[in-house]
């Protein structure tokens, strides 16, 4: 059981938002310059503290490139301490219904594709010598499907084994558990809307990026944030996540293949779905879940990847 420090508060800075889960905790300030600091520490089942060891690997935007800065946190406390110019996630951004909050999250998905495409260009060490292995959010995964507990258990119920086989398939030919020929570029490992900071007025956007650090394809990036525009849109029917989803791939431009695209978007779902009932406990909403994931195993998550776009 994780025993966290107090996340630090900057003289004079105004905490103007804070959340998280068993998993990790988020607080948001805003400091007298106008600026913003996000602390990201560990939850009550984390082991802290957080760290963020190949973040020397991470590089810098060319300036006027336009793409999002990828900020590299400081130690603070047990957590991790990001500088951005932006108050709200994404994400948070998305529930605004207003059009201009959705051309806000578009700009910011492709200032994000350029500054992947940056991040997955950078030479990786040889793979006898990688620090780097797969992403957390996938080793979690992989301790779920084999481990026990009601939504496994529920899961396999609904999927069969052929689905979790498959699924676990995907995950180690995107990113192997061990350092390996196959680990071909450095990603991001949990390129998300929650991670991804629009600025409120002047200032780069940012994605907070170091924990996560692995090694793997870069379709798992891609594919990761694509898997929460498809989910947003099951959970909130309005939603139509099309315009954004041909934003980020027209924006990071040819290469990914759409295939292991769409295997990633589902691989981020059900791990959404398994950190839920890991950090949250049991919620009848995961029995819509379970079968929401069966129909885009059995799909290959081709509805993240919307046609025309390769």
């Amino acid at each position: 059981m994780s025993t966290t420090a107090p996340a630090p508060q900057p003289y004079g800075a105004e905490v103007v938002a804070e959340y998280g889960t068993e998993l990790q905790l988020t607080r948001v300030l805003r400091t007298p310059d106008g600026g913003h600091l996000w602390w990201q520490g560990p939850g009550a089942q984390v082991e802290g503290p957080l760290l963020a060891p190949a973040a020397h690997l991470v590089p810098r935007p060319a300036a006027g490139s336009g793409a999002a800065l990828l900020t590299v946190p400081e130690r603070a406390g047990d957590g991790l301490l990001h500088r951005v110019a932006g108050p709200s996630s994404a994400a948070a951004w998305l529930r605004d219904f207003r059009p201009q909050a959705r051309a806000l999250v578009a700009r910011a998905l492709a200032s994000t594709a350029l500054a992947l495409r940056t991040l997955h260009a950078v030479p990786l060490p040889p793979y006898a010598e990688l620090p780097l292995g797969a992403p957390p959010g996938l080793g979690r995964l992989r301790s779920w499907a084999h481990g026990s507990g009601e939504l496994r258990e529920r899961t396999l119920a609904c999927w069969g084994a052929r689905r979790m086989e498959r699924l676990l398939d995907w995950a180690d030919a995107l990113a192997p558990q061990a350092p390996s020929k196959d680990a071909r570029s450095l990603i991001h490992g949990w390129a998300s809307l929650g991670a991804l900071v629009p600025p409120l007025s002047r200032g780069p956007v940012a994605l907070l990026t170091g924990e996560d650090l692995a090694a793997g394809r870069p379709e798992l990036d891609l594919g990761w944030l694509l898997g929460e525009l498809v989910e947003l849109a099951w959970t909130t029917p309005h939603q139509n996540p099309v315009d954004l989803q041909r934003v980020l791939l027209e924006a990071y431009g040819p290469g990914p293949d759409p295939v292991l695209v769409g295997r990633s978007a589902v691989l981020r779902v059900v791990t959404h779905m398994q950190d839920f009932a890991t950090y949250r406990g049991w919620d009848d909403e995961l029995l819509g879940y379970i079968a929401f994931t069966a129909e885009l195993i059995d799909e290959e998550g081709r509805r993240a990847v919307p046609q025309g776009v390769s």
